[in-house]
């Protein structure tokens, strides 16, 4: 996800209803097709599979949000939840067949075949439409005309992505500022139409269909007034005020009574999306548990035959809104230090033992954190946590740090994949960390873990700073 993707909410998609009704229309066909073309024949217990698949499916979409707009959205993205939600559907099937103590009753063949199927079109149709619409959008049908009003860095952005994209159908028709000509980005001087009078002039004339105002947020007595000329028009109105350039973590609506807000500093993690995010911790923890266990056991046996001590390291961090946990990793030190200093690891530290240096390098001494991510108090993909005394020394010198803890710690993280792992030993590295961190709080999304966890297996568990 983009930070241009939205503000507060995903923008709703004209073809919604026809995307489910297809869907639905799939999903049907191929269980049809896969019985006729392995059994001869179709009958009502597929039928009512085929039931329960639609609602599973629909549901999980839902959750996804696959029905938003994808106007400007990833196709992959797209494709990653469509599949995603066909996989998820599978699970419901399976327990309806096993619950029902049905399944001898129904081929594996035509099911295998069906699920198959049903995903590779699922996912050929939205491509196929796709492109469709990229091509019609690029010859002028289906557009929409766009201005903008206040050229800041973030009108200048949101230019930049309309003029950028045709295919996305939007087509930037002006832009408008209350200061002169010279003040726009030479790259905008042809589409300079004027003051703000100007773009509301063109917007009650019918030549702009949605016009975005990214003036300052002080400019309020001026924001006003055009939002009350507008209310003249039928013009789809955006308002982007500046105060969004700063570190804002999933804003959206809210009410109190009667009174309308706006969350400023918020997770992610709300209703739906903290069940996604839960499901796939658990999966993923477990299945990785799974090809490790015997590693691990290997693991624990030569850290105990090579030192003397524990095999496991319990350390105090910071979980999710900053209250402690236990995080557990193989020892790989011969002092465990979880007090008031905690010293990072340093290259050629006299304190870490032969096997632990190796462990450390290839991050192997952070496998049992999957066990904490089944306890619940860790997620696979989050910020990293850090020890609770570097926390408290650096929440002090680096801005919007302790929101970080917006989400529970992860074992790895957008920071990580990026470079930004291991020690720390300049505030400007701290800083590049949180950097990284806050991004990934402000965007997440499944696909962006999926992201990490492949770059991660490619890339994540080495780097020039871990000691």
């Amino acid at each position: 996800m983009s930070e241009s993707d939205s503000f507060i909410r995903n923008n709703l998609n004209q073809f919604a209803f026809m995307y489910r009704l297809v869907d639905i229309v799939i999903i049907q066909v191929c269980l049809i097709v896969s019985c006729y073309f392995y059994l001869g024949s179709f009958n009502r217990d597929y039928f009512l599979l085929a039931l329960i698949a639609n609602m599973a499916y629909l549901f999980f979409a839902e959750l996804f949000v696959l029905y938003r707009s994808w106007r400007a959205g990833s196709f992959k993205e797209m494709l990653f939840y469509t599949a995603a939600s066909w996989s998820l559907t599978v699970f419901p099937v399976l327990a309806f067949l096993f619950f029902t103590k049905q399944s001898e009753e129904f081929s594996r063949v035509t099911l295998g075949l069906w699920m198959l199927s049903s995903l590779l079109f699922l996912c050929a149709w939205r491509g196929g439409f796709r492109k469709i619409l990229q091509n019609l959008r690029l010859k002028g049908y289906n557009t929409r005309s766009v201005g903008v009003i206040g050229m800041t860095s973030r009108g200048n952005a949101l230019a930049d992505e309309v003029y950028g994209h045709p295919e996305t159908g939007y087509k930037l028709v002006g832009v408008f500022d209350p200061r002169s000509k010279n003040r726009v980005s030479e790259k905008y001087h042809h589409l300079y139409m004027g003051g703000v009078e100007k773009g509301v002039e063109m917007a009650q004339a019918g030549k702009i269909e949605i016009l975005f105002i990214a003036l300052p947020i002080t400019a309020k007595e001026r924001i006003d007034s055009i939002l009350k000329q507008l209310g003249d028009t039928t013009v789809d109105v955006h308002l982007i005020p500046d105060m969004f350039t700063y570190q804002l973590l999933h804003s959206r609506m809210g009410h109190i009574g009667e009174i309308q807000t706006i969350s400023v500093y918020d997770t992610p993690m709300k209703g739906g999306y903290s069940l996604m995010k839960r499901l796939e911790d658990v999966i993923l923890s477990l299945s990785i548990l799974t090809i490790v266990a015997i590693p691990m056991l290997f693991i624990a046996f030569t850290i105990k035959l090579t030192s003397n001590g524990p095999v496991l390291f319990k350390q105090s961090r910071y979980g999710v809104d900053g209250k402690k946990i236990k995080v557990w990793k193989f020892r790989t030190m011969g002092v465990m230090d979880d007090g008031d200093v905690v010293k990072q690891a340093t290259k050629n530290d006299p304190r870490i033992t032969p096997i632990g240096a190796f462990l450390r390098r290839t991050s192997l001494d952070e496998l049992p954190q999957f066990f904490n991510v089944l306890q619940g108090c860790m997620s696979v993909v989050g910020p990293r946590p850090h020890a609770v005394s570097h926390n408290e020394e650096y929440r002090k010198k680096i801005k919007y740090y302790m929101l970080r803890h917006k989400m529970k710690p992860g074992i790895t993280g957008w920071a990580q994949v990026n470079g930004w792992r291991g020690e720390t030993d300049t505030d400007d590295k701290m800083e590049m960390r949180i950097k990284y961190d806050l991004d990934y709080i402000r965007n997440w999304s499944i696909w962006l873990d999926f992201k990490i966890v492949v770059f991660t297996i490619f890339k994540g568990f080495v780097g020039k700073n871990v000691y």
